[in-house]
C-alpha cells in the first residue's frame, strides 16, 4: 500500500519525544535541571494539525517536567510519559479514542518505538532513526529529530487528505 493511501484515514498523530520532537539530547545542569531544545516548525505543525480537528499526543519512556510544560503550551492533551511499552501505551489510546490502528500515525526514533511503527496504519521513523526503524516504517522523514521532522509528517499527511490548502488558508489571506 503507498504511503498517500496510509495517510487518508489518518485522524490521530502519536510521535516519542526525545530524537523526535527534539534531537536526541538530553541536557542535565548542575542543580538538576533537564533542558531540551524544540523546533519552532514541529510546533506550528501540530497546531495546523490541531486546526484540522485531529489529535495529537506524546508517548515517552522518560519523564520530564520540560515534556509536560510543552505539551501545555501547544494544548496537547495526550501525554503518557515513563511508558515502557509504547505499543500497548499506543493501544490504549486508541482504545480511549475508540480509532483502529489504520486511523494512528506514529513518530519514532529507535528500538523503543519499533513495536508502535510496526502497530499503526502510518508507521513513521525520523531521518536520523536507528537502521532497523528506517527499515520498518512505511515512510522516512528527510529531516531529523528536532529539526522539523514532525512539520513534515502532517504537510504529508494533510496534503495526502487534499486538506493542506484549506488549514494554511488563514495564512493566505
Amino acid at each position: 500500500m503507498s504511503v498517500e493511501k496510509r495517510c487518508e484515514p489518518i485522524e490521530l498523530i502519536l510521535a516519542d519525544v526525545d530524537g523526535v520532537l527534539t534531537d536526541g539530547r538530553v541536557v542535565i545542569n548542575n542543580q538538576g535541571v533537564e533542558t531540551k531544545e524544540f523546533h519552532i516548525r514541529d510546533g506550528m505543525g501540530i497546531r495546523l494539525w490541531q486546526r484540522a480537528g485531529y489529535r495529537f499526543g506524546l508517548v515517552t519512556s522518560r519523564s520530564s517536567q520540560v515534556v509536560k510544560m510543552r505539551a501545555a503550551e501547544l494544548e496537547i492533551s495526550l501525554v503518557r510519559q515513563g511508558a515502557s511499552d509504547k505499543l500497548a501505551t499506543v493501544l490504549e489510546i486508541l482504545r480511549e479514542l475508540e480509532l483502529a490502528p489504520v486511523q494512528a500515525c506514529y513518530i519514532g526514533d529507535d528500538l523503543p518505538d519499533l513495536p508502535a511503527v510496526r502497530g499503526v496504519g502510518l508507521g513513521v521513523a525520523v531521518a536520523d532513526a536507528c537502521a532497523e526503524l528506517r527499515e520498518a516504517a512505511h515512510y522516512v522523514t528527510a529531516a531529523p529529530g528536532g529539526a522539523g521532522a514532525v512539520r513534515e509528517v502532517v504537510e504529508l499527511i494533510l496534503k495526502a487528505q487534499g486538506r493542506w490548502q484549506d488549514v494554511i488558508q488563514p495564512y493566505r489571506a
